[in-house]
């Protein structure tokens, strides 16, 4: 198995995911069991996009695991006890950490050169958080005193922001959290200082609140109440260990072991052209342990080694794929 980190080219990629794709069907029988559904004849796979890839939903209801190995622990979607949840099994937590820490480098910085301050709850309160897990990381990597968690205590997050104005800071958090702090600076007629070391990086999750914002309207908010020209965002998910970042326009880049694919929504086995709307696949090759070719419910677009994410899909147009492995 190549070292998914060492990936320089298309060639390596493809190698690659033809590599995972076999080691996969070989030895995570859901993914096997989905791909015999289609009666596919895996030796016919010999490019990227004849690889098929999995339904979300199947977290849902699946283990996703290698047989080959042992689940140390869990990540969980958020929501309700009530709700029927994603949850990742993940064998190997080093890979998680290294996708993190070389992503946050290639597009960020090194970790050890920030302060971390996350506008969400802390990893005690929220231990099955694949988010929290990588924020928690982050800042063991860091290892500022000044480091925490302020999703509560909005007037502490906002003087320890005033006195850290010459020093580099990341502020992650929710998109629902940071409305609700500049909602809190507003009311209490409170104005951050504008500062160039500080980098906001909004992580998505409303919560069902004011979703009729669009991002770029959500962004335009957070650029005035952050004093700051530029908004960054994370895109990752529960079933993935990976993240791609935005650099400030709302447009996506992502590392060189993850790619984004978009598929046609009335075909799912297609793609569609650059610049055209579709739902948005995803190759991550840090999934070594579940599945790496993920079918997400997410609408987007692509354009060259950039993608953007414009939503989400109407529940109606996948029902057909959760039917598939049940």
């Amino acid at each position: 198995m190549q070292n998914i980190f060492d990936i320089k080219n298309e060639s390596d990629f493809q190698t690659a995911c033809l590599e995972t794709f076999r080691y996969q069907y070989k030895n995570v029988e859901v993914y096997r069991k989905f791909v015999d559904y289609l009666k596919i004849d895996i030796s016919t796979i010999n490019k990227i996009n004849d690889i098929p890839f999995l339904p979300i939903e199947m977290f849902k209801n699946h283990v996703v695991l290698d047989k080959n190995s042992e689940a140390k622990n869990y990540f969980q979607s958020s929501g309700t006890t009530q709700m029927n949840r994603s949850k990742h099994h993940i064998a190997d937590f080093s890979l998680y950490e290294k996708s993190i820490y070389k992503s946050f480098e290639q597009f960020i910085g090194k970790p050890e050169d920030f302060i971390f301050l996350g506008l969400l709850p802390n990893y005690s309160e929220n231990p099955h958080s694949s988010l929290i897990y990588m924020i928690d990381f982050l800042m063991k990597k860091s290892g500022k005193t000044e480091n925490g968690y302020f999703l509560y205590n909005h007037q502490d997050l906002f003087d320890l922001l005033q006195t850290l104005s010459d020093k580099k800071v990341i502020l992650f958090g929710v998109s629902f959290a940071l409305l609700d702090f500049i909602d809190t600076l507003e009311s209490q007629n409170l104005s951050i200082s504008q500062s160039q070391n500080l980098t906001v990086i909004e992580t998505g999750g409303m919560k069902g609140r004011k979703e009729e914002m669009t991002k770029d309207e959500l962004l335009k908010i957070f650029k005035n109440g952050f004093k700051t020209e530029k908004i960054f965002s994370e895109y990752s998910m529960t079933e993935l260990l990976s993240q791609a970042y935005s650099l400030g326009e709302n447009v996506y880049k992502s590392p060189n072991w993850m790619r984004i694919l978009i598929r046609n929504t009335e075909d799912p086995f297609s793609y569609v052209d650059d610049g055209k709307t579709g739902a948005i696949n995803i190759i991550d090759l840090a999934n070594r342990h579940s599945c790496s070719f993920i079918a997400t419910q997410d609408l987007g677009k692509s354009e060259k080694d950039t993608f953007q994410v414009l939503g989400r899909i109407d529940h109606s147009d996948i029902r057909g794929c959760s039917l598939l492995v049940s």
